[in-house]
């Protein structure tokens, strides 16, 4: 959890279906963490993070919700650093989140795959873009810790899964992006193929040295680059 610039996140069902909701617009928010996040916003743009719906969704959501209350601190909540939310897992830094999400394009309506619910701030960050999340995550206490933090803060384009989230969720497959938090050791062939045409999958790969990969379907061909240097979490399988 843990890189120069980068960090990770960590899959029953949980039923709740999405939209997203208003995260940032409490009128009873302390303004202390309304400081905090700006200033983090302007920190992702001095890291060159220009897309603006991922810097809007950023300085709405209220990060600190999504940290439990055991962890969450003024100095820690908004900095750009993970942050631990227990069962040995990290909310991701604002930085990693934001450049993942950016990678992904999302448009309006996009369904998106995300593996590793961790706290449920990435989910609620691609759903604050316009997008239908499906998340996975396979501790139990992290998953309900995520479903009531997207609850309180009014996002219903989030769906839960307690599961393996190397299998994916095929069921509701092809989706047009997918993000993992958490580093498999290769690219799990089930997301691959759970991928729709002229998708973008984005995953950290690898066990002491990784690297983000970023994978697209095109015309039927799979391309793959290899992006950034990272630190995740291990990927958990059942």
């Amino acid at each position: 959890m843990v890189r120069a610039m980068l960090i990770m996140a960590v899959a029953s069902m949980i039923p709740f279906t999405s939209k997203a909701g208003q995260g940032g617009g409490k009128s009873a928010e302390d303004a202390g963490w309304a400081v905090q996040r700006q200033a983090m916003v302007a920190q992702l743009k001095v890291y060159h993070i220009t897309n603006t719906c991922v810097l809007m969704a950023m300085g709405r959501i209220r990060r600190h919700v999504f940290i439990p209350a055991t962890y969450r601190d003024v100095n820690n909540a908004y900095a750009d650093a993970p942050c631990p939310i227990g069962c040995g897992q990290t909310i991701s830094q604002p930085y990693i989140v934001a450049y993942m999400t950016e990678k992904l394009a999302i448009k309006p309506g996009d369904k998106v795959l995300e593996i590793g619910t961790g706290s449920g701030y990435q989910a609620a960050v691609l759903a604050e873009c316009g997008a239908d999340v499906y998340t996975i995550e396979i501790i139990p206490e992290l998953a309900r810790h995520a479903r009531a933090a997207l609850d309180a803060e009014g996002y219903r384009r989030v769906h839960i899964l307690t599961s393996d989230g190397y299998k994916g969720w095929p069921e509701y497959s092809p989706f047009d992006a997918i993000i993992v938090t958490c580093a498999p050791d290769e690219v799990p062939r089930s997301l691959v193929d759970q991928l729709k045409e002229g998708g973008c999958l984005i995953v950290p790969v690898g066990r002491g040295s990784q690297r983000l990969v970023i994978l697209r379907k095109q015309r039927g061909q799979v391309e793959q680059e290899e992006d950034l240097p990272v630190r995740f979490v291990p990927m958990v399988r059942e």
